[in-house]
């Protein structure tokens, strides 16, 4: 396996050791307590969905390595696949409205603030992957459109990984973060922060797997049943 400094893309660093180890073992567990979804995936499935992302973005948008991507998603276990198929691809995620995005990824209430961007997907984030419907002309569906595309992906390099920052910087404040928050291997991580900036995405996302540790992410957190969770997820570390 190459040395996690040498990987060329943001993913291959964060996910290489993850693979070469436990690829069938939990990997994101995604919790909404409003409606009472729970999706889990292994190491293996999310490199899956990545893959089938990078491809889309490539094949299907034509974006090449350092062409930007306008994520404009809510934490969810869609949101890992995809961020990790932006960074495969090579491609630098942000995480706000720009105009100048080669590719806006939004929620149909969104839409608006993709605006300008040269190519727009739409996603319902729905938990059995249904279609958003009705959608302007010129605006893809994302659950459609990634299905058919391959779950293996050979990247092509890349540069800025994250607003800016190269894929070495986003490693570096990954890690560091990891040792602050006292991630270890093997840690499940429960969390019910957002992802809507760069220090939040790296806390909160790219620190649990960077630290080999696989996350529970909570949205619409019921307090009466995080003590339930805690020791149903064999939960070992908490933020937010």
């Amino acid at each position: 396996m190459r040395d996690i400094d040498q990987a060329h893309t943001l993913t291959e660093a964060v996910l290489d050791p993850i693979l070469a180890r436990e690829p069938a073992g939990p990997r994101v567990t995604y919790y909404d307590d409003a409606t009472g979804a729970r999706i889990e995936l292994s190491g293996a499935t999310l490199a899956n969905w990545a893959a089938k992302t990078a491809n889309l973005i490539r094949d299907e948008f034509g974006l090449s390595p350092g062409a930007r991507v306008a994520v404009l998603l809510p934490a969810h276990w869609q949101t890992a696949a995809v961020l990790l198929g932006c960074w495969w691809a090579g491609t630098e995620v942000v995480l706000h409205p720009d105009r100048d995005a080669d590719l806006a990824l939004v929620t149909p209430d969104r839409l608006d603030d993709a605006d300008g961007a040269g190519e727009v997907a739409a996603l319902s984030l729905n938990a059995m992957g249904s279609p958003v419907r009705d959608l302007p002309v010129g605006v893809t569906d994302f659950a459609t459109s990634v299905r058919v595309h391959g779950d293996q992906f050979l990247p092509r390099g890349a540069g800025v990984a994250l607003d800016g920052m190269p894929v070495a910087e986003v490693l570096a404040e990954a890690r560091k973060s990891a040792m602050r928050q006292g991630f270890a291997e093997g840690d499940r991580v429960l969390s019910s922060t957002p992802w809507d900036t760069p220090a939040e995405l790296i806390d909160g996302y790219l620190a649990v797997l960077a630290a080999g540790a696989s996350l529970v992410q909570v949205v619409n957190p019921d307090p009466a049943l995080r003590e339930r969770r805690v020791a149903s997820e064999r939960v070992t570390a908490q933020r937010g």
